[in-house]
């Protein structure tokens, strides 16, 4: 056992703690699951196929954005998002190799 437990978190964790816990919500889950790969979508669209109030979708849409989950760009007066491939990609492969090396 590491009887360090005070110990700082690996540099590499630092930025996936939000991603997980935003992860968590099984509506942001679906939200996530809503993408095809390489697309990029607005709240309306999201809405469409949704079980939730557009003010939730984007409540949902900010907490992803927010912990580097999804992107986004304003164009005219929409607002489109897309997954973040590579930040979780990157998030993920620190917590394999975590496993694979100290588990």
């Amino acid at each position: 056992m590491n009887r360090n437990y005070l110990r700082s978190i690996p540099r590499e964790w630092r930025t996936i703690s939000r991603a997980f816990t935003a992860l968590g919500d099984e509506h942001r889950q679906r939200i996530l699951l809503t993408f095809e790969p390489g697309e990029r979508l607005n709240v309306g669209q999201i809405v469409e196929v949704s079980t939730l109030s557009r003010s939730a979708v984007s409540h949902h849409l900010k907490l992803l954005r927010e912990a580097g989950v999804l992107q986004s760009e304003k164009v005219g007066k929409e607002v489109y998002f897309w997954v973040d491939k590579a930040f979780l990609q990157e998030s993920l492969t620190a917590v394999l190799a975590y496993i694979r090396e100290r588990a």
